[in-house]
This record gives structure tokens, C-alpha cells and sequence, in this order.
């Protein structure tokens, strides 16, 4: 009991409110940063998504089209969703979002915010590494997504200046670092999204969702600039 006489407040709303007062300082710190140099931010050249390749190594790809209302939420900036089979013949989903900058209000939303919909709710959620040989692994967010029986496998993770990282919190970190750093505020995020089949395991779905991630990293360098 405190000399007020009012119980301290147990850890888990300790820690709710650290959390808060971090995120809060690193919003405060980007607008901050952003205002101060947004006048000659440099912007960096990129190839547009739509020229990003419809067919590489064993997948093939065609476009979905990205309603209007999805798009006048994203803000300004470069969007491409394309649906991509393999040999198995079961989809891929890969959704780019590109942000040249992420001043005056234009950023990235998290997609956890949005992905739990039309009866769709979280199952698992965790954050791996995906090994990709020759190079860093890409941290991303895993989660499972259930609707009924159905069940959908979602990476996501958020990459600029050729650094993959999970957390926002971290991506908004290093928004602040590269606007002090670089004088640049692009960002991307990157979603790859595939159907977990009645017949299969997840870990199979798993595995067809990290073989696609292998494969198309190293084509996401022509147009998210490093």
C-alpha cells in the first residue's frame, strides 16, 4: 500500500504503461526529426512495382488488383499485390508497400491492425528468422490466422536501407536513426500470405512460405533502394 493509500498498480500495467511512454517518445522523436530536415530530405530512386517480375525461379505470378479504399488508406506511395504459383499449384500472396517518405502523416501501418477481419482471428503469432543463404536473415512476423477451419499463414516484416526488422517499434527507431543519419525517411513493408490446405500440416505451409521468401529477397533489392 502506498502513504496515499492506493495500491501500486501490478506489473502488467507497469509495463502497458512503459511500453506506451516508449512508443509515445520514439512518435515524438520521428515527428521531431521529420519537421527538422523534411525541407531536403533526399529521396531515393526505385524501380516501380509494377515492373517487379511476374515469374522467377519456379513461380509464376499475376496481379490482384488493390481496391480504392485500400489505397486511399495506404496514403501516398508505391503499392503492388501479386498472387504467385508454384508446380503445387497452391498461391502465394505478395504485397509491397513502398513509402518514398513518411513525413507529413504518410507511414506504415502495422498490418496487424488490420489483418483480423471478415472472421478471420489470430491463432498463433510469434517473430523467426528466415534463413537466406548468402545473406542476413529476414526477421519477420509469423502469424496464423483462423476462420472456421480454414487457416491462413502470414509473414510480414519491414525493410529499408537493406535491413529487414520485425518490430515496429524498432522500424520506427530506425526511421528516426536514418532521417538523422541518411536525411531519408523511405520505407517499405513487405507481406507474403499463403492458404495452410485441409490435407497438410502447417509447417508444410511454412516451409512453401519460406522457400518463396528465399527466392524473392533477392528481387526486392531492385526496388526497395538500399
Amino acid at each position: 500500500m502506498s502513504a496515499a493509500g492506493v495500491p501500486p498498480a501490478p506489473p502488467s500495467v507497469r509495463f502497458s504503461l512503459l511500453r506506451f511512454a516508449i512508443v509515445a517518445c520514439l512518435l515524438l522523436a520521428v515527428a521531431f526529426f521529420l519537421h527538422a530536415r523534411g525541407e531536403f530530405e533526399v529521396t531515393a530512386k526505385a524501380a516501380p512495382l509494377q515492373a517487379f517480375p511476374t515469374a522467377f525461379d519456379a513461380w509464376d505470378g499475376m496481379d490482384v488488383p488493390i481496391p480504392d479504399n485500400i489505397k486511399e488508406a495506404l496514403g501516398k506511395g508505391d503499392f503492388m499485390a501479386r498472387r504467385f504459383f508454384s508446380e503445387q499449384r497452391v498461391p502465394v500472396d505478395l504485397f509491397i508497400a513502398y513509402f518514398p517518405s513518411q513525413r507529413t502523416g504518410q507511414s506504415i501501418h502495422s498490418p496487424k491492425n488490420c489483418l483480423p477481419g471478415a472472421g478471420w482471428l489470430p491463432v498463433e503469432s510469434e517473430r523467426i528468422a528466415v534463413v537466406v543463404p548468402g545473406r542476413n536473415p529476414v526477421q519477420v512476423n509469423r502469424y496464423v490466422l483462423g476462420n472456421g477451419r480454414a487457416r491462413l499463414l502470414v509473414y510480414y516484416w519491414y525493410q529499408a536501407h537493406a535491413r529487414t526488422v520485425a518490430s515496429e517499434y524498432w522500424a520506427k527507431f530506425y526511421l528516426v536513426a536514418d532521417a538523422a543519419r541518411l536525411n531519408r525517411t523511405d520505407g517499405s513493408l513487405v507481406r507474403v500470405m499463403s492458404p495452410v490446405l485441409d490435407n497438410e500440416d502447417v509447417t508444410a505451409a511454412d516451409a512453401r512460405v519460406q522457400s518463396f521468401i528465399r527466392q524473392v529477397t533477392p528481387q526486392l533489392d531492385f526496388y526497395i533502394p538500399l
